[in-house]
C-alpha cells in the first residue's frame, strides 16, 4: 500500500488536471436548483471562475470558454458571443500596449527612471520615494509587469554600489557572538565586542533597506496603473461593462477617470511610502554615529552608479524624442477628448463618433511609419550618400512580441461572460438574492466592497476578480437604488491592490523572484497597505468622486434597462408572497 504521504505528493501533482474534471461535475447540481437558463449561466460563469481562481487552464483558454458554452448550452448564439471579444475598448487597450512597446524598444523608460533618481537622490527613504514615483508614473503607461522587471536591476545595481555584495550582508546579519555563528569561543579583545553588535546592527539595518526598495516596487506599479483608464486592465473592463449595462453612461472616459483616479493614486502613494520607509528603516536617519562617513562614502558612490548609467545612454537620439513626443500627444489627445469638466475636442466630430480607441489608433498608426532617424533633403542630392533602409520607429514585429495578446483575451471573456449574464436574467437573479444587503448604510458597503475584492484579488488574477464581481455589484446597486458607479469605481480600483502574496499579482511574483524577500515580509507590508487602500479608495468616493459623477443621486441611465426587469421581479414577487 502507498503511505498517505506519497498519495498526497501525487494528488498535489495532478492537481489541475482533477480540477479540470472534478469542477464542472461538482458544480453540475446548480442546473437543477436554480433556474432553468440563470443556471445554465452561473454554471459557466462558476466554471471559469473556479478555472481563473486555480488556473488550471491558461487564463486565456479560460476565458475562451463562452464561446464553447454559451452556444452550446443555448444560453447565447455564437454571433452575439464573439463580437465581445474585441469590442473598442480592447481597441483602447491594444493602443496603451503598443505604445508602451514602442517606449521599450527605444529605452525611453529607462531614462526616465534614471532621470528621477537623479533628481531625488541617495538617502534610503528618498531613494524609496523615487523608485516609488518612477514605478508609480511608467505603469501608467507601461503594464505593471514590464514596469516591474525593468526597474528591479536598476535598484539592485544602486543597491550594490550602496551596501556592497548581498551575501555579504546577509553573513553580517548572523550573530556572531553566538557559538553557531562561528565566532565561537574565541575570546573576543573587550573592543571588538563592542564594535560588532554596532557592525551587525549596521548590516541589519541594511537588509532592511535593501528588502523596503524591492517590496515598493511592485507595489508602486500596482497603484500606478489604477491611475489610468489603460494602465491596468480592470479599468477596461468596468468601462466595457458600463458601455453593455448602461449604454446610456459616458460618464467615464480616459480624461474623467484620469481626473478622478490620479490624486487618489498620489495620495495612496504618499501613504505607502510612509508605512513603507517607517517599516524599512528609511525614516529614522540618525542611526550609528560613528558610521556617518562611511555612510556618506557609500551614497556617493550610489549617486555615481545612476550619473554613470544616465551618461551611458548618451544624448537623446532623434527616435526619443520622437517617441517622447507622440507619448505626450497620446496621453493629451485621451485626456482632452472629453473630460467632462471642460467640453474637449470630440465636439468637432458627429456626436458619439469618435471615442478614446480612435484616439489611440490614430497615434500609434504613425509610430509604423515614422522615421527612427532625422530625415534629411541633403540626402536626396548627394550621390555619394550610403542608401540606407528606412527604419520606422516601430516595426510590427516588435509589437507583436511585445503585445500581451493573452490579456486581450482575457478582457474578451470578460465581456463575453457579462453579456451572458445580462441576456440569461443571472445578473437580475443574483440581485434579488442580495435583497438583505439594502440594510448596509451606502458608505459602510463601499468599505466593505472594497475590502472583499481586495481580499479576493490576493489569490485570484485582479481581471479575473473584477470580471465575476462586476455584474453581481452593477445589480446590488440597482436593487439598493444606489447610483451603480458608487459601488463599480471602488471594486475596480480595490481588485489592483494585490499587496499580501507574491501570487497574487505578476509584479509581486518578480519582486519575490529576486530571493531577498519572504512571504511573511509581504504579508506584513501588505495587510498594512491593503486598510490604507481601502481607506483611500472611501474618502475618494465620498468627497471629488461624489461631486464629479454626482454619485449622491440616482441616475437616469441605470433607469430604463431595469424598468421592465424590476416590475416583473416585483410581480413574482408579491405572487410568491401571495402563494407563501
Amino acid at each position: 500500500a502507498m503511505d498517505p504521504q506519497k498519495f498526497s505528493r501525487k494528488l498535489w501533482s495532478a492537481r489541475k488536471q482533477l480540477i479540470l474534471m472534478l469542477a464542472p461535475l461538482l458544480l453540475l447540481p446548480l442546473l437543477f436548483v436554480v433556474p432553468p437558463k440563470e443556471g445554465k449561466c452561473l454554471y459557466v460563469v462558476l466554471l471559469m471562475a473556479v478555472y481563473w481562481c486555480t488556473e488550471a487552464l491558461p487564463l486565456a483558454v479560460t476565458a475562451m470558454l463562452p464561446v464553447c458554452l454559451f452556444p452550446t448550452m443555448g444560453i447565447l448564439p455564437s454571433k452575439k458571443v464573439c463580437p465581445q471579444y474585441f469590442l473598442e475598448t480592447n481597441f483602447l487597450f491594444l493602443s496603451g500596449l503598443v505604445m508602451a512597446s514602442a517606449i521599450e524598444e527605444w529605452g525611453l523608460h529607462r531614462r526616465i527612471a534614471l532621470k528621477v533618481l537623479k533628481i531625488v537622490g541617495v538617502k534610503p527613504a528618498w531613494l524609496i520615494l523615487g523608485m516609488m514615483i518612477t514605478s508609480s508614473f511608467l505603469s501608467m503607461w507601461l503594464s505593471n509587469t514590464a514596469t516591474t522587471a525593468m526597474m528591479l536591476p536598476i535598484a539592485n545595481a544602486i543597491l550594490e554600489s550602496l551596501f556592497g555584495n548581498l551575501e555579504t550582508l546577509k553573513e553580517n546579519c548572523k550573530d556572531k557572538s553566538d557559538p553557531e555563528g562561528g565566532w565561537g569561543e574565541v575570546h573576543v579583545s573587550e573592543l571588538l565586542r563592542d564594535s560588532i553588535p554596532l557592525f551587525r546592527k549596521e548590516a541589519e539595518y541594511q537588509m532592511k533597506v535593501w528588502k523596503g526598495f524591492l517590496i515598493s516596487i511592485p507595489y508602486a506599479a500596482s497603484i500606478g496603473g489604477t491611475a489610468t483608464l489603460t494602465g491596468t486592465a480592470p479599468n477596461l473592463i468596468l468601462v466595457g461593462q458600463l458601455k453593455s449595462y448602461f449604454p446610456e453612461c459616458d460618464l467615464i472616459n480616459f480624461g474623467s477617470w484620469f481626473v478622478f483616479a490620479f490624486p487618489l493614486m498620489l495620495l495612496f502613494l504618499i501613504l505607502g511610502w510612509i508605512w513603507i520607509a517607517f517599516l524599512y528603516g528609511g525614516l529614522n536617519t540618525r542611526l550609528c554615529i560613528s558610521k556617518h562617513d562611511e555612510r556618506e562614502a557609500a551614497e556617493a558612490k550610489a549617486k555615481a552608479v545612476i550619473d554613470e548609467d544616465y551618461k551611458k545612454l548618451g544624448p537623446i537620439k532623434f527616435a526619443e524624442g520622437s517617441i517622447t513626443f507622440f507619448f505626450i500627444m497620446f496621453a493629451i489627445l485621451l485626456f482632452t477628448r472629453d473630460p467632462k469638466f471642460v467640453t474637449g475636442w470630440s465636439v468637432f466630430f458627429t456626436k458619439g463618433y469618435v471615442s478614446d480607441a480612435v484616439t489611440g489608433v490614430i497615434i500609434i498608426s504613425i509610430l509604423f511609419f515614422f522615421p527612427s532617424q532625422c530625415p534629411s533633403l541633403r540626402w536626396w542630392f548627394d550621390s555619394r550618400a550610403s542608401n540606407t533602409p528606412y527604419v520606422p520607429l516601430l516595426s510590427w514585429r516588435k509589437a507583436q512580441e511585445c503585445v500581451p495578446w493573452n490579456i486581450i483575451l482575457l478582457l474578451g471573456g470578460g465581456f463575453a461572460m457579462a453579456k451572458g449574464c445580462e441576456e440569461s436574467g443571472l445578473a437580475v437573479w443574483i440581485g434579488n438574492h442580495l435583497q438583505p444587503l439594502a440594510q448596509v448604510p451606502p458608505a459602510v458597503a463601499v468599505i466593505l466592497i472594497t475590502a472583499f475584492i481586495a481580499c479576493f484579488t490576493e489569490f485570484a488574477s485582479n481581471t479575473a476578480t473584477i470580471i465575476i464581481f462586476l455584474p453581481v455589484i452593477a445589480e446590488l446597486a440597482i436593487r439598493v437604488n444606489v447610483n451603480p458607479l458608487y459601488f463599480m469605481i471602488p471594486a475596480t480600483t480595490g481588485c489592483s491592490y494585490a499587496f499580501m502574496l507574491p501570487v497574487s499579482t505578476p509584479p509581486n511574483s518578480i519582486a519575490f523572484a529576486s530571493g531577498h524577500l519572504m512571504v511573511k515580509d509581504m504579508v506584513k507590508t501588505g495587510f498594512v497597505m491593503n486598510i490604507l487602500g481601502i481607506l483611500c479608495v472611501s474618502l475618494a468616493m465620498n468627497t471629488w468622486g461624489l461631486h464629479m459623477f454626482s454619485l449622491h443621486t440616482y441616475p437616469d441611465w441605470a433607469r430604463p434597462l431595469n424598468a421592465s426587469s424590476a416590475t416583473v421581479a416585483t410581480h413574482a414577487m408579491a405572487t410568491m408572497n401571495m402563494t407563501g
